[in-house]
């Protein structure tokens, strides 16, 4: 595989040096600067109001490029904002560059979510159940597996007991997930759902009020389990404020358990693989800060009984208390 050239602040600035001209605007064009300091970077800030993506390799290409459709599909259906894509074409052969407004506003990371913010992302995962599936698919956006929880709590239950020996986590959490537990949370066969897939901290536009305002990177999304966005959710904003805006949603007891339980086995797993000097490059506190909220204890654990037969996670029939599963 062709090495893909690695982007540099000249690289940028003669491609919007090109942008400027063809716009018939003249001058010497905005400032441009990496959004964080990566080597090589390859998201920067135009001037103010522009944010400039370069994709590194074909795949990113085609998934760049989709997401100025997706968007589009998306915009509708949400209460939030998204990006509008004002130019896209090759910063180099055969990888693809798009430039796109920048949404005003911090992140998850910097503002808390408030309870009106919280009702936003209740618009947000009903308005994903809204988009028609069959358009979706049209777009090229695939369809993904649900995982199997089962597999990812025993993965939780090794990395936790490494967690324990360096004084990073009570391994003993874990045990309120047990294999039958995470068996009754398994996903049940259900129609896809637009899923955002990446709903961290970092992608949640969000005002200084707590309002979430808009959403970010939608080059991952997928049709497939909506329990993957409350998952994303409990990482960037705390279970708590991610059970409120699920169920807001008209989600059940079932997926908002699972997105719970699905968050805390990977924040386990991916702290102990960071700790190791593998996986993730993502820093040390931001993991930790997202063990933490996905961690948080919430009262739908302890109050929930599951029941057969329900739709989408609604009750319906007899089941297990939750406090005998999880």
């Amino acid at each position: 595989m062709t090495q893909a050239p690695v982007p540099t602040a000249d690289t940028v600035r003669g491609l919007v040096r090109a942008l400027v001209e063809e716009s018939g605007s003249g001058g010497p064009g905005p400032e441009v600067r990496p959004v964080r300091a990566e080597d090589p970077a390859f998201t920067w800030w135009v001037g103010p109001r522009h944010v400039l993506r370069l994709a590194p390799d074909r795949d990113a290409s085609a998934r760049q490029r989709r997401e100025l459709r997706l968007r589009d599909l998306v915009r509708p259906h949400v209460p939030v904002a998204l990006p509008t894509g004002l130019a896209q074409g090759e910063w180099s052969p055969g990888l693809a560059y798009t430039l796109d407004t920048k949404l005003p506003g911090g992140t998850a990371e910097e503002h808390d979510v408030s309870a009106v913010g919280e009702a936003d992302l209740a618009g947000l995962l009903g308005g994903l159940r809204e988009v028609q599936p069959r358009q979706a698919e049209a777009l090229g956006v695939p369809r993904a597996a649900p995982r199997s929880l089962e597999a990812l709590r025993r993965m939780a239950v090794a990395a936790a007991r490494r967690l324990a020996r360096a004084d990073e986590f009570d391994a003993g959490l874990l045990n309120q997930l047990t294999p039958p537990g995470a068996a009754q949370l398994a996903a049940r066969p259900a129609p896809s759902v637009l899923v955002h897939h990446r709903l961290r901290g970092e992608h949640l536009v969000v005002s200084a009020d707590g309002r979430v305002r808009g959403v970010l990177g939608w080059t991952d999304a997928v049709l497939g389990d909506p329990a993957e966005d409350i998952a994303g959710l409990a990482l960037a904003v705390g279970s708590g404020a991610a059970v409120r805006a699920a169920t807001l949603a008209g989600y059940g007891a079932r997926p908002c358990l699972r997105g719970l339980w699905l968050a805390r086995c990977d924040t386990v797993v991916r702290l102990a693989e960071r700790l190791e000097g593998h996986g993730a490059d993502d820093p040390l506190p931001l993991l930790r800060n997202r063990l933490r909220r996905a961690w948080e204890a919430i009262l739908l654990e302890r109050v929930t009984e599951f029941r057969e037969g329900g739709e989408d996670g609604e009750d319906g029939g007899e089941g297990d208390p939750a406090g005998d599963a999880v």
